[in-house]
C-alpha cells in the first residue's frame, strides 16, 4: 500500500482545511454560472423530465412547524408545499 504524504499544505485538501479552517479562503465576489438553456427553460415552464429525488435538510422545529400550520391552512402536503417555494424562487433567481 503506498503511503500518502502530509496534505495539510495542499489548499483544498480535508487535512489543510482540518488545520487551518475554511474563512480565510471565503471571498465576498459575485459568482457567475448558468445553466444549459434546456434545463433552464424546463425550470421556468415547471416542466420535469426526472422523477423527483429524496432530500435531506435540517431546519430549525419552529420553521418546520410554521410550514406545516400553512400548508394544511393550504390544504397542500408540506413536501409539495416547499417545492412549490423552491420552484417560484428558482424560477425568479433565473429570470434576473
Amino acid at each position: 500500500m503506498k503511503k500518502q504524504g502530509n496534505k495539510s499544505h495542499v489548499p483544498g485538501s480535508a487535512e489543510y482545511y482540518d488545520s487551518h479552517g475554511v474563512l480565510d479562503d471565503l471571498v465576498d465576489e459575485p459568482v457567475e454560472f448558468s445553466l444549459a438553456e434546456g434545463l433552464r427553460e424546463d425550470i421556468l415552464h415547471g416542466r420535469r423530465r426526472r422523477p423527483k429525488k429524496n432530500l435531506s435538510l435540517k431546519i430549525d422545529p419552529l420553521h418546520e412547524q410554521a410550514i406545516r400550520k400553512l400548508a394544511t391552512m393550504r390544504a397542500v402536503p408540506f413536501q409539495t408545499l416547499i417545492r412549490q417555494w423552491i420552484a417560484e424562487r428558482l424560477a425568479s433567481e433565473l429570470k434576473s
